[in-house]
């Protein structure tokens, strides 16, 4: 009993001590994203692309070169024609980040995010409703340059509910 005891202390010991880390707040802006370019409308018809997506969220580094946290994605879209009606994208994800060169000036990093993607249809003569999908984010190449002390930009490539290119701004807290 007792060593279940202590390996229960040590789990969330441990878990306490990832959270004591300095947590990072981001906020980022994406075009082209995966609700664009698969069918995360119902199948509705003539659906135009999404103006693009806003993604905030927070980070704790977790092990010297990696980072996990939470983020929230929002965007919308509407339909061409005289019946025209609105989709409103919201996404939320897991996200691991792992730090792989870095030097005084850059870092390059790599980026998954793994969540869930409502779709809030708003038709013009009918009820709302949501549809859920599968929502991630792969960016195997994320660039950060720090410009102030605890403040950075950074830049990602990559595909999904964020964005197929994803710029915005890092804070340290």
């Amino acid at each position: 009993m007792k060593k279940y005891l202590l390996i229960i202390v040590a789990i969330i010991a441990t878990s306490f001590a990832s959270f004591a880390q300095k947590p990072e707040l981001y906020v980022g802006y994406g075009g082209y994203t995966q609700m664009d370019a698969t069918n995360m409308h119902d199948d509705w018809n003539s659906v135009n692309n999404a103006w693009g997506a806003v993604t905030v969220g927070v980070n704790f580094k977790v092990a010297p070169k990696f980072w996990i946290g939470p983020s929230y994605t929002i965007s919308s879209t509407t339909t061409k024609g005289p019946e025209s009606s609105s989709i409103l994208y919201n996404a939320v994800m897991l996200n691991g980040r792992y730090q792989y060169w870095s030097n005084r000036v850059v870092k390059l990093y790599g980026q998954l995010g793994l969540g869930v993607e409502i779709s809030h249809m708003m038709p013009k003569h009918f009820d709302s409703y949501n549809k859920t999908y599968f929502a991630y984010q792969i960016s195997p190449l994320g660039a950060e340059a720090q410009i102030a002390n605890n403040v950075s930009l950074y830049g990602e490539l990559g595909f999904g509910a964020q964005g197929l290119l994803q710029v915005g701004v890092r804070f340290g807290l």
